[in-house]
Order: structure tokens, then sequence, then C-alpha cells
């Protein structure tokens, strides 16, 4: 019998929370890490518990291609008293072919769904260029929204009870979250709120 998505997140949650007790180890850390001054530096039995998680996670992604186990889920996202659900990968699997077709098959009616409930909000992009940690929003206009729409592949969307948060996506579905994949991976974060939205990290 082969395991499902949700049952290898559940897998995954567990074995982080072993992790974390210290029942997991890999005896080897020092010897992972070439530089010996940053080896000194780290406490090397959290750098274990890294290590264990993520070699444990590894072996987790190879089953998941061996037996072709998405990286999908269905979430769901509320606003305005409209409901839309839609696929997400979870941060912890690998997405498999065929994850990303999922993903853009939902691209419209995550679209959509954003167009209705956001009509007289203002749009701020997240995270804009020259932008600083303290002041990490810059407004823009639904034209510019509508250029950021045409060089995306996917959408993900989430809300608040005062705003809703659209992420417009490309590349690596792997890949799309971290900061080193840009360009050829990435995700726009765009914030729809009535005022200036709050400081939550998206």
């Amino acid at each position: 019998m082969t395991y499902t998505t949700q049952e290898l997140i559940r897998i995954l949650d567990r074995e982080l929370q072993e992790n974390w007790k210290g029942r997991r180890i890999v005896l080897s850390s020092n010897k992972r890490i070439n530089d010996p001054v940053v080896a000194k530096a780290l406490n090397m039995e959290r750098v274990s518990k890294v290590f264990a998680y993520q070699d444990f996670r590894h072996q987790i992604h190879e089953y998941q291609q061996q037996h072709q186990v998405s990286a999908i889920l269905w979430r769901s996202c509320s606003f305005k008293q409209q409901t839309i659900r839609y696929p997400e990968t979870h941060n912890q699997l690998l997405p498999i072919s065929g994850d990303k077709k999922i993903l853009m098959q939902a691209k419209d009616s995550i679209l959509n769904f954003w167009h209705e409930v956001t009509v007289g909000m203002n749009f701020w992009l997240v995270n804009a260029p020259g932008s600083n940690h303290k002041n990490r929003h810059q407004k823009i206009t639904s034209d510019y929204v509508g250029k950021l729409v045409q060089q995306t592949e996917w959408a993900e969307i989430d809300a608040t009870r005062t705003e809703v948060y659209l992420g417009l996506c490309w590349g690596d579905p792997a890949e799309y979250r971290y900061q080193w994949a840009k360009p050829k991976s990435g995700c726009d974060r765009i914030v729809a709120s009535v005022d200036r939205p709050s400081q939550i990290k998206i």
C-alpha cells in the first residue's frame, strides 16, 4: 500500500518532533561542515538534529518520486462571505511531475476570486525592489497587478479578516519560495487592504 500525501505529512511532522526531542541524531555532523571554525562556533547537538531531519526528508522525497505521491494539498480561503478551494504544494514535500500542471489549472479561478473580493481595496507589493525591512510594502495599481499576472504561471491566495494575500508564482514549484531561485523561479506577493497593510510576513 502506498502512503498518501496526508500520511507523508503526518510522518514528517512526527519525525520533526522526534528530532527536536533529541531522539534522532547524526553522529557525523561535524564532518558535514567543511569549515572547522564554523563547526566550533555551532551547537553541534542542534546541527545534528537538523541533519537528521534533512536526511529523513530526503528519503521521503525519494519515496514520493518512486511512487508518484503528489505534494499537492487542497486548501480553502474565505473572504467577504466567499470561499475558494485551491491547490498548494506542501513546503516539506517535493512536487512531482504533474503537480505544476494542477497548480496552473487553478490560476484563473484564484484570480477571479481575487478580483471579486478585492473591489475597492488598495494593492501593495511586498518586498518591492528598494524596500527595506521597516517599509516592506510598495503601493501599486491594478494595472501593475495585471502586468505581474501576465508573467505568472500559477497563483496562491490567503486571507485574514481584513486583508487578502495573492502570490503570483513561476518556475520550479520545488524552488519558487527561495530568494536564491530568482529570477528562474519565484513568487511576487501582493496584499489587498483598505488602508496600509499590516506587517504580517507572507
